[in-house]
């Protein structure tokens, strides 16, 4: 007879299984050189695509730099201006209105929502660059790190920043030394999650960038468009990546509770 415990075990595995089962298939798919219907396996291997990924200097290379430069960006001024805007609106008299209004971005799809905002891009001379995309991405992830971020005001961190301005404090010194470190955790998931948001966006890249802000996001799809399949998955496996190194590090915060 299988133990209760056996049995978790057992469906642990399995659902790891599943979920590490497509990236290793993107993966393996990158470095096949030919994997042909109906074979279960590629006929050959080959790591002359990673090879010249890191060797030579080529689109998909400089895709994978201007979307990490694209998603920290976004990531760092989210996180930063949406702390401050969910302390703002934390103790504002009409919060539940400012909050109300801080899902509307969700509402649309991303797509939609770019569409709608394309003419004011135009007009500000940010579509098709890099800025406008970098804006157009915040759009998104600034209100998402104000909603996250709002919980963690209340009347007991009022209370200390009363305390510091009573012993001398001035607002930065109650940033700095009191609210940031409180915050840590909270911060650090908060970053990490804006990052995943730019990431992987889609919708409002296309849109917003006109197809001349060559993402990493948009290579997959140019790849699968032109039937590339292997090269495909090369950028694939290189999109999963970094979520999968920042996923572990969420993870550990999520689950220590630090903040």
């Amino acid at each position: 007879m299988i133990s209760r415990g056996n049995l978790k075990l057992f469906w642990a595995r399995l659902l790891s299984a599943i979920f590490i089962f497509p990236v290793a298939y993107l993966l393996l798919l990158s470095f096949a050189e030919i994997w042909l219907f109906p074979n279960t396996l590629p006929t050959s291997l080959t790591i002359d695509r990673w090879h010249a990924l890191f060797t030579e200097r080529n689109n998909l290379f400089s895709s994978l730099l201007l979307s990490l430069t694209v998603a920290i960006t976004v990531a760092t001024l989210a996180t930063l201006s949406g702390f401050y805007t969910s302390k703002q609106i934390a103790y504002h008299r009409s919060r539940k209105l400012w909050m109300r209004l801080s899902y509307f971005p969700f509402v649309l799809a991303p797509v939609i929502y770019a569409a709608v905002l394309y003419y004011y891009f135009i007009e500000l001379n940010l579509a098709g660059s890099l800025l406008g995309v970098i804006v157009g991405h915040l759009l998104i992830a600034f209100p998402y790190s104000v909603i996250l971020l709002s919980g963690f005001w209340s009347n007991h961190t009022q209370k200390i920043e009363q305390l510091v301005q009573t012993l001398g404090g001035n607002r930065w010194q109650t940033y700095k030394d009191v609210f940031f470190p409180m915050a840590q955790g909270l911060l650090v998931v908060c970053f990490f999650q804006t990052f995943l948001i730019s990431w992987f966006e889609y919708g409002l890249t296309t849109i917003i960038g006109v197809g001349k802000v060559q993402t990493l996001t948009l290579k997959v799809f140019q790849y699968i468009n032109e039937a590339n399949f292997y090269n495909a998955a090369l950028a694939s496996s290189l999109l999963v990546l970094p979520p999968v190194i920042l996923l572990y590090f969420n993870k550990k915060y999520l689950f220590q509770k630090r903040w």
